[in-house]
């Protein structure tokens, strides 16, 4: 459903607020694509007296980054002091606990630390065996909870990107049998490697992408192990950040089969490893490359074998999710939920002396915003007429493993949660120009998101980066994969003072040398009126979701709309 010029109008408080929040700035004309026809002269800020300060947001981040709070990694002495701040600030900003009178819902989770074999063994070659070494050639797990898994001389076999698509007509495992076998696929989807924006998404990543759906998908074909080939471009990520997302325990949700439905053998391969694979199967790995990314590709048997070891350590525990609540004034049972995720990576394998990851910007600062917003509702003369859920998830950095949980268990009813605004990675590089919304054109968030910025005088920016996958990197996806819809925006693209040159280096040396790293600290340099307006904004997005008695539509051509249709016919 369109929104009507109509439900565009704030109620009265907000638009007191919203008013008080604009730029001291003269309003620019600018454009859907991002590019305002006059650039502000003035960087000021002008902040309302609703609770949300750069500096009380760089308050709680210096807190929860702090080398006292160890990385807050889950099932840690991290997670206990995480976890025990946050309910200690919601508690005393008056916010009430869960239904059942507490703080922390439970999410049954699996530590598996595996300890793979230093080397893998590839025989069959022309020119002899290939050894692959551990972290410079690979990385290697598994989410079987044995003590020990073992793959011998299991037949490699590439299989493109690993994709079964039917409404784009795709299917990479057709004729294939691979039960006991390995398969080999590319990161990311068809649709990436050319011009053709008609070709799945064309730039943009499908779910299909994403590295926990080929792992899937393997398990679903049988497969005894799946490799992902990693490229630096296509997956956004450096080979450093594999390396140290899969060292050390790794989290799974306990499952009733205690992981025998996944692959033996999960994990990536650098693509130097991989091609060096390719020729020792006698085969050119750019053919390979080509021949996966057009139509009616048939997967390729390597004539290679793998073989590998990997030994577990298993802990079984509960972590927790961090749930606070301010009740509606005249819909008490509809709720407007705020998110972020609160662990990041923990202690980990050092980097220049420092072996703390940790995670200031990831994402101690959502989780500062969401105090932070949840202060402001606090101080409102009148409150707000849904509830506000705040809820800061564990196991993010894991595979969103509280955010699915609480989406398989919610606290409160998914027909009655109108919709998840989430927060995960906000700027520190000043006020910002644009607001950028990670899958727009999703939902009618996109208008309530709009509104809101441009009354801070800014504009509405798709994803820049939608090749990167980012809607399906946090927990907002979790809420729109059971239909509620989500918004995932913050500024970080046009620098008000220095422009989108300048931001693109930013983020380019972030994602280089910041991102998942030890170097990821609290920097009291940092200039947080760009997470303050962000933080606002989303304040504002909610109220107004709050005060209404409608709910946000997913919009025609959502894959998630018709979940979303079928959840509120149960209303």
């Amino acid at each position: 459903m369109h929104i009507s010029p109509s439900r565009l109008l704030a109620p009265a408080l907000l638009l007191g607020l919203l008013a008080s929040c604009q730029s001291q700035t003269k309003p620019t004309a600018s454009t859907e694509s991002g590019t305002p026809t006059a650039a502000p002269t003035d960087t000021t800020i002008t902040s309302p007296n609703d609770g949300i300060t750069g500096a009380d947001l760089g308050e709680h981040i210096k807190v929860l980054a702090s080398d006292a709070f160890q990385g807050r990694k889950p099932f840690t002495a991290g997670e206990e002091k995480t976890t025990a701040y946050l309910a200690d600030q919601f508690r005393k900003l008056g916010l009430r606990p869960g239904p059942d009178g507490s703080y922390f819902q439970k999410v049954p989770l699996v530590e598996i630390t595996g300890m793979p074999a230093p080397t893998m063994q590839i025989t069959g070659g022309k020119s002899g065996p290939l050894t692959l070494n551990l972290s410079t050639d690979y990385v290697a797990f598994t989410e079987q909870e044995k003590p020990s898994v073992a793959v011998t001389n299991s037949p490699l076999v590439f299989a493109g990107y690993g994709v079964v698509a039917p409404e784009y007509q795709w299917d990479d495992y057709a004729g294939l049998d691979v039960k006991g076998k390995t398969v080999v696929v590319l990161v990311n989807d068809p649709g990436n490697a050319g011009n053709d924006t008609t070709f799945f998404k064309g730039n943009a990543m499908t779910y299909y992408g994403r590295w926990t759906y080929k792992y899937e998908e393997a398990a679903r074909h049988g497969a005894t192990g799946l490799l992902i080939v990693h490229d630096t471009k296509p997956a956004a990520y450096p080979w450093s950040v594999v390396q140290s997302s899969y060292s050390g325990a790794k989290l799974r949700p306990q499952t009733a089969d205690k992981g025998a439905s996944k692959c033996t053998l999960e994990g990536w391969l650098t693509l130097d490893a991989t091609k060096r694979l390719f020729q020792a199967a006698g085969q050119s790995y750019d053919d390979a490359y080509a021949a996966a990314n057009k139509p009616g590709f048939k997967a390729m048997p390597l004539n290679l074998t793998v073989s590998t070891t990997i030994k577990n350590k298993l802990r079984r525990t509960a972590s927790k999710n961090v749930v606070a609540v301010i009740p509606g004034a005249t819909r008490p049972k509809e709720y407007v939920v705020y998110s972020a995720h609160w662990d990041h990576l923990g202690i980990g394998a050092p980097v220049a002396g420092d072996s703390i990851y940790n995670g200031a910007l990831d994402n101690a600062s959502g989780c500062a915003a969401l105090l932070s917003i949840a202060k402001a509702y606090t101080q409102l003369p009148k409150g707000p007429g849904r509830s506000i859920v705040f809820l800061a998830v564990t196991g993010e950095e894991q595979g969103l493993l509280g955010s699915a949980y609480y989406a398989a268990h919610p606290v409160f009813p998914l027909n009655k949660t109108v919709a998840d605004l989430n927060m995960d990675d906000l700027p520190a590089s000043g006020p910002m120009r644009d607001l950028t919304v990670i899958g727009y054109g999703q939902s009618e968030l996109d208008d309530y998101a709009r509104a809101a910025a441009k009354e801070q005088d800014r504009y509405i920016l798709p994803d820049q980066n939608a090749e990167k996958g980012y809607y399906y990197r946090s927990d907002h996806f979790n809420f729109a994969k059971v239909g509620v819809p989500a918004l995932y925006a913050s500024g970080g693209a046009d620098s008000r003072s220095k422009g989108k040159e300048y931001m693109e280096k930013q983020h380019q040396e972030y994602e280089a040398k910041h991102y998942h790293q030890p170097s990821d600290e609290y920097n009291p340099k940092w200039d947080l009126r760009g997470m303050e307006q962000d933080a606002r904004l989303l304040f504002q997005v909610g109220l107004r979701l709050a005060n209404e008695t409608t709910f946000p539509q997913w919009k025609p051509g959502s894959e998630f709309k018709a979940i979303r249709e079928k959840s509120l016919a149960n209303k």
